[in-house]
């Protein structure tokens, strides 16, 4: 008994002090979102492409330093199925090359020709940048090039605190589909910083319909454990979402992934929640534990499409592992926004 209110005290202890710390920094997180209604649950990757077709005009998609093979297959597989208009920024030679080598048809295609792999980079950026571009997509550069310039102070995109990853899944036993972040960009984020990849990852989900997603916080248990610092971390967002420092989303945890996706597992455990079971976006508690379970599913052919947040548009930034079908269901995902 003693050792429980001594837990219990702790907890309560790291809450208020959080809430001083926060008190004014953490109403970034909680803006109020436009109140956007799904006319059905999403289900598959495939409704991406239903919310598309209501899409009047077509988004710009800035491909950074687009000499890259894939890169280019994947933008005119989107832009043929009318999806994106492109705009390609790099050496025009190397580009032309490989349209010819792949058929592309790309004689309607703005090329802003810059050989210098940097040099477009910053370009890419400065399109979006100046209102010109929808969506920053990584064409042959390096993921650190690409996000320097997004982070650039004087001509950067950033505008949230933090850069996270968020990806969509479609598993075949579960009845939606559900989110997961961030399993890319953080490495071992702190409450504050989960704030923010909570936050971010909402923002984008009302974007594409969502209403009030279910949040649930991953960690190994779905008891607090004082050993354990994800547990702290899922409970103390628990409360916050309850005292309404972040109201546009309902927040349960800590919850281990069985109890998260599964009704049966929640109710087995004697859980009871509204976000087990039946989550939409699941906080994963650092990049180890979300890289492995990205992968574990991607490469057991689970449906996904990804995209970087918190930047001014949506940033594609796919893999060379990545399918084909993957990199142009993220562009969709970065265009139905």
């Amino acid at each position: 008994m003693n050792k429980e209110c001594n837990l219990h005290s702790k907890i309560h202890f790291f809450f208020v002090k959080l809430c001083f710390i926060l008190k004014f920094k953490i109403s970034r997180y909680s803006a109020v979102l436009p109140s956007v209604k799904l006319n059905k649950m999403l289900t598959k990757i495939s409704d991406l492409y239903s919310l598309n077709k209501n899409k009047k005009t077509l988004k710009r998609l800035v491909l950074a330093s687009a000499g890259d093979e894939h890169s280019l297959e994947a933008v005119f597989n989107a832009h043929k199925k009318n999806i994106i208009k492109p705009i390609l920024v790099g050496d025009k030679n190397k580009i032309l090359k490989i349209a010819e080598r792949k058929d592309l048809d790309i004689k309607n295609t703005e090329i802003i020709d810059i050989k210098d792999d940097k040099a477009a980079v910053i370009e890419s950026v400065k399109i979006i940048k100046s209102g010109k571009g929808d969506i920053l997509m990584k064409g042959y550069t390096s993921t650190a090039t690409l996000l320097k310039a997004i982070l650039n102070d004087e001509y950067g995109l950033k505008n949230s605190p933090l850069l996270s990853h968020f990806a969509l899944f479609e598993l075949p036993n579960y009845h939606k589909l559900v989110g997961i972040t961030d399993v890319a960009m953080n490495i071992a984020p702190s409450l504050k910083e989960k704030a923010g990849i909570i936050s971010n990852a909402v923002k984008y989900m009302y974007k594409i319909g969502y209403t009030k997603p279910k949040v649930a916080v991953i960690a190994a248990v779905e008891l607090v454990n004082e050993k354990m610092q994800a547990t702290i971390d899922a409970a103390i967002l628990s409360k916050m979402e309850q005292r309404k420092q972040m109201p546009d989303c309902i927040i349960d945890g800590p919850l281990a992934f069985d109890n998260a996706i599964s009704k049966e597992s929640a109710e087995h455990k004697g859980i009871v929640s509204e976000v087990a079971g039946d989550t939409d976006l699941l906080l994963m508690p650092n990049i180890e534990a979300g890289n492995v379970l990205y992968k574990s599913l991607a490469f057991n052919e689970a449906k996904l499409a990804a995209v970087i947040l918190g930047a001014s548009v949506p940033v594609v930034l796919t893999s060379r592992s990545d399918t084909e079908e993957t990199k142009l269901n993220s562009i969709i995902l970065a265009a139905v926004s």
